[in-house]
């Protein structure tokens, strides 16, 4: 048995991504833009972001796994996907649905720094530090938490609950036999 804790409303979701594509608008302006969504949770949050830019984006994507089935990170890193589009001397903004330990996304700078783009920064739509393990970059972040298990909006609990138009924090209830 589980129960959705509201967290963030779709409105408030729209509002939060509005307000970081206007940010990134402005400090990109006039740069050559490589925004590079991590698969899967980022898919509708990098769709929405770039939606609302005011300045020209490539797109690429790339897929890192480190939680398997469950809600706790295995800690161990792995590329299941890697990108397709030429980084070189370009910016580059990894775009995350959710910061967690940390270990993925540094995991993930340092194979994108490999391919020598111009920079490299990190969006996220939730940075959440409650088991922040390594020190991430954040340039920007749309919501900070510091606790819970977040499902919704690209999250998901075992592929469950991503078509979710809002953030929720999932209470897994244990029912005794």
């Amino acid at each position: 048995m589980s129960e959705l804790i509201p967290v963030l409303a779709a409105d408030e979701i729209h509002l939060l991504v509005k307000s970081m594509a206007q940010r990134i608008s402005v400090d990109y302006r006039g740069r050559e833009l490589v925004m590079i969504g991590v698969l899967k949770g980022a898919f509708i949050f990098l769709a929405d972001l770039i939606r609302q830019l005011t300045i020209p984006v490539k797109v690429d994507f790339l897929q890192a796994c480190s939680y398997g089935a469950g809600t706790q990170s295995c800690g161990a890193v792995r590329l299941v996907k890697d990108i397709g589009v030429d980084i070189r001397q370009k910016d580059v903004l990894l775009v995350e649905d959710i910061v967690d330990t940390g270990l993925t996304v540094n995991r993930i700078l340092d194979h994108l720094k490999s391919f020598l783009p111009a920079s490299v920064g990190v969006c996220t739509l939730i940075d959440k530090r409650e088991r922040r393990a390594a020190e991430v970059p954040i340039a920007y972040a749309g919501h900070v938490t510091e606790k819970g298990f977040l499902v919704g909006y690209g999250l998901d609990c075992d592929e469950a609950y991503r078509n979710l138009p809002g953030i929720y924090q999932l209470k897994i209830q244990v029912v005794e036999p």
